[in-house]
């Protein structure tokens, strides 16, 4: 079901509690979302829907076709090659803001069906991801 999408600042700078099982109905809610809002968003996590579970859906570059993922818990292990770039986010008023990103990241989580899963991803998907977990812990651009 696609949901309002969440401006409030405060709300949106608190920390996301651990997903489960219970919460997949939410990982749906998000992705509808999403793709409701593709036109301006590549990705998006559940507090922005206002829900404050980490869990993430984006646009994955990573393959041969470009398709949505959705992942619960994600958690960054490893990081490579920082840079700065600037992003906006559907959540926040104004335009772009400075941040430090990472080219490539590896992230271990769970997939949709709780199956727990590690892969690597680099360029604007890894970006992406970031982005969305820093929402996750609280952290607006």
């Amino acid at each position: 079901m696609i949901k309002e999408l969440m401006h409030d600042p405060i709300f949106l700078a608190g920390k996301s509690e651990t997903a489960t099982k219970e919460d997949l109905p939410v990982a749906q809610d998000l992705l509808d979302t999403l793709l409701f809002h593709t036109e301006a968003c590549v990705g998006m996590a559940a507090n922005m829907i206002g829900v404050k579970k980490r869990i993430i859906a984006f646009l994955d570059e990573s393959g041969k076709v470009p398709s949505y993922t959705v992942m619960l818990n994600p958690e960054i292990i490893k990081k490579e090659v920082a840079y700065e770039t600037e992003e906006g986010c559907l959540s926040l008023l104004g335009g772009p803001r400075k941040c430090k990103r990472y080219k490539n990241i590896k992230v271990k989580y769970l997939n949709k069906d709780l199956k727990p899963r590690i892969k690597t991803y680099t360029g604007f998907t890894a970006q992406i991801i970031q982005h969305e977990i820093d929402h996750c812990d609280g952290v607006l651009i």
